[in-house]
This record gives structure tokens, sequence and C-alpha cells, in this order.
């Protein structure tokens, strides 16, 4: 009797074990395409390399990245929602694809239906950056500016929808300010225009404007994260003076809907494996970003939740990406 229910525990122990098995041993395509929806040299695309040539050699196999940018990220992120089910295309995009999506009238997919999230990589917070022409210093410099001059501080972004233009309009909504907005056809041209006075600050990843940091000709004020980052102890967060405000940018891996569980956790933890190497640990670091290790389920929730943040804000900002 003993034997027979020792046969039948091993027997239930070999059934229990037997998802993580396969999933473990799920095979993958021969030929991976890591699609970037940005152009090459762009931060998320310099991760996105350091990431494929670790994962393939996890697989064993091979994982080229292929960029492909325009219409916000979503010529992208279309190309691998409607590309194979097979574990063969993968999406490597920052969290500005929701906040664009949120944005955007005609979205040329559904980014909670179409794509199924493997992975965050990395999160860290935005910088608040300001021109060395203006007398703002601090987080409580800049809250007290705009409140004395509503719509008249300006600050650039590389366009509406991006996560900066949307962590600025939530930063307004939370302390009841007005900085206006000024978007750019990109990021560099808000730089430089930050740099001469033209506007006076911007939110965004800490590489934008690090040179210029470094040269002394702007000036860094504040983080967007909840707690101080410790990639920029010097700087205060923007909570400090505007209690519970947070915005982080983290990147993520997305499949197409559909694409089979097995291969979606092995995805899944193999890139979080990945972001704990000292060489992503070491890319990351230079914008304040840090390791994130969550199931898929626990990314999908994140995903959901920052989408209809984004989605709720446009819609009371009446904020139109056309």
């Amino acid at each position: 009797m003993l034997k027979t229910l020792g046969a039948i525990f091993s027997t239930i122990g070999l059934f229990a074990l037997a998802p993580a098995a396969a999933a473990q041993q799920a095979p993958m395509p021969p030929l991976m395409r890591m699609v970037v929806p940005f152009a090459p040299g762009a931060s998320t695309d310099v991760i996105a390399r350091a990431v494929a040539n670790q994962l393939g050699p996890r697989l064993g196999t091979t994982v080229i990245v292929e960029n492909k940018p325009g219409a916000s990220g979503f010529i992208g992120a279309s190309a691998v929602a409607k590309g194979p089910r097979d574990g063969s295309t993968l999406l490597f995009v920052s969290v500005s694809m929701l906040s664009a999506a949120a944005t955007m009238k005609n979205v040329p997919i559904d980014v909670i239906k179409d794509l199924v999230p493997v992975s965050i990589l990395g999160e860290g917070p935005l910088v608040i950056a300001v021109s060395n022409k203006t007398d703002i210093k601090t987080p409580a410099d800049l809250i007290a500016a705009a409140r004395a001059k509503p719509d008249t501080i300006t600050h650039g972004t590389g366009g509406v929808g991006t996560i900066a233009h949307m962590a600025a309009e939530l930063l307004n909504d939370s302390a009841k300010i007005q900085l206006k907005h000024i978007p750019y056809r990109g990021a560099s041209l808000a730089v430089t225009d930050l740099v001469g006075g033209t506007i006076d600050a911007m939110l965004a990843v800490n590489t934008t404007f690090a040179s210029q940091v470094k040269a002394g000709r702007v000036r860094q004020i504040a983080v967007t994260s909840l707690q101080p980052s410790p990639a920029f102890p010097e700087l205060p967060t923007m909570a400090s003076v505007v209690p519970g405000y947070e915005v982080n940018l983290w990147t993520a891996v997305y499949v197409p809907a559909g694409t089979p569980a097995a291969l979606v956790q092995r995805l899944n933890r193999e890139i979080n494996e990945i972001g704990k190497s000292k060489e992503l640990r070491e890319l990351m670091l230079s914008d304040g970003a840090v390791p994130v290790s969550m199931t898929p389920e626990q990314v999908g929730v994140r995903v959901r939740e920052s989408f209809a943040t984004w989605k709720k804000l446009a819609a009371a900002k009446n904020i139109v990406l056309e």
C-alpha cells in the first residue's frame, strides 16, 4: 500500500513539474527577429541589440534586430502584432507605445488585445532639466514659476503622446499648474532649444541631455520617481514638492497575441536573467534604470494599468495625436 501511494505521489509530482519543464524546453525558431520601432542608435535600440546578443545563445538560435521606425512606433508594433505566432517575432519598445496609443485618434492595433507582454527589462525615472538661462534651480522653483506665470513656462518633448509629454501633463494635473508644451520632431531638437533658452525645461531620460549637463549648459533639478534614484543621488524627487507624483520609463518585450504560453514563459525567464547581467545593468544605469523581474502575468497587469492611466489623462486633457 505504501509503495502504491509513493508511486501515486511521484506521478503527481511529475505532472506538477511538467508545465515548468515544458516551458524550459519550449523549442524556439532557428531565426528570430526583435523589432525596434525606433531608428538605429536610439537608447532603446542600443539596449535591444545587447539583449539580442545574449538571447540568441541562451535559446540556441539567432536573434537579429530590425528597426521599423515611424508612426509613433506603430509601424513596428503593427508588424509584430500581425506577424507569426511562433515566437519568431518580438517587439522591444518602451512605455511610450502605451502613452502614444492612449492619445491617438486612430490606433493601428489594440495594444492590450493584439500583443502579449513577455517581460519588462528595466525601469527608471525621467529627469527634469532646465535651461541655464532660467532662475529655476529646484523642483519648488519650477512649481512656483509655473504658478506665478501659468502657461508661460515652456517644456519641450519629442512629440505629442510621448511619455515625456504625458509625464508633464500628469505633473500639471497633480500640481495644479500649467507648463506649456512645445512638441518637436525629435527630442534632440528640443535639447538644442533648451540649451539656447528658447524653451525652459524638459522631461527626458538622462542620456537625452547628459552631454549638455556635463558641459554646464543645462541644469538637472529633479527625478520623476517616487523615491530618490540611486543613479542620481544628488537630485531630489518631484514628489518632494508634489506628493504622490511618479512616472517611470520602462522597456518591455512583447509577442503577438496567440503565441504559445510555453514560449512566452521561456522568453520571460531568459530575458529576466539577461536583465541581471553586468552588460545590461551598466547600459541601463546610464539612464538610471534597474533590472525588473516579473512574470508575464505581472507585466500584463502593469501594461493594462499604465494604459488606463494615460488614456484617462488624455481624455481629461483632450490630448489627441492626429
